[in-house]
């Protein structure tokens, strides 16, 4: 689209300006592609990384897989790669807190029903083994 013509129909000046910021923005991703790639570190990690960088810090695996659009099985699997990279650590997540709370109401029970408590969830668990 570099004739005359359409120039003078899209705008003129205005539209080389628009015509040379999308070549040079093609150029842009074509080398930092190629430097992505020296890294060694994938597309999807450099992406999710990204999100959590500019994205303003930690975030769910939950979060950040609709951030990037996919599942969080995959998610998943694109964090365990990036946290052995050395590039992002896990936190705790809203389930530790939860934990977190139930231990703290649960050290207000006795120490006899605490051990009553403890028989029984070995009970359960063998129960869920035959499940």
């Amino acid at each position: 689209m570099t004739d005359v013509k359409s120039k003078l129909l899209a705008g003129g000046e205005t539209f080389e300006t628009a015509d040379r910021l999308h070549s040079a923005a093609i150029h842009l991703l074509r080398r930092l592609r190629v430097r992505d790639r020296e890294s060694g570190v994938g597309p999807a990690q450099l992406s999710a990384l990204s999100v959590l960088v500019l994205g303003g810090g930690p975030r769910s695996l939950g979060e950040l897989a609709e951030a990037e659009q996919v599942r969080p099985p995959t998610m998943s699997r694109i964090v365990a790669g990036l946290v052995r990279a050395g590039l992002v650590r896990r936190g705790k997540t809203e389930d530790g807190r939860r934990v977190e709370s139930l231990a703290q109401t649960l050290s207000s029970l006795s120490s006899e029903d605490q051990e009553k408590l403890r028989a029984l969830i070995g009970h359960l668990e063998k129960v869920i083994k035959h499940l």
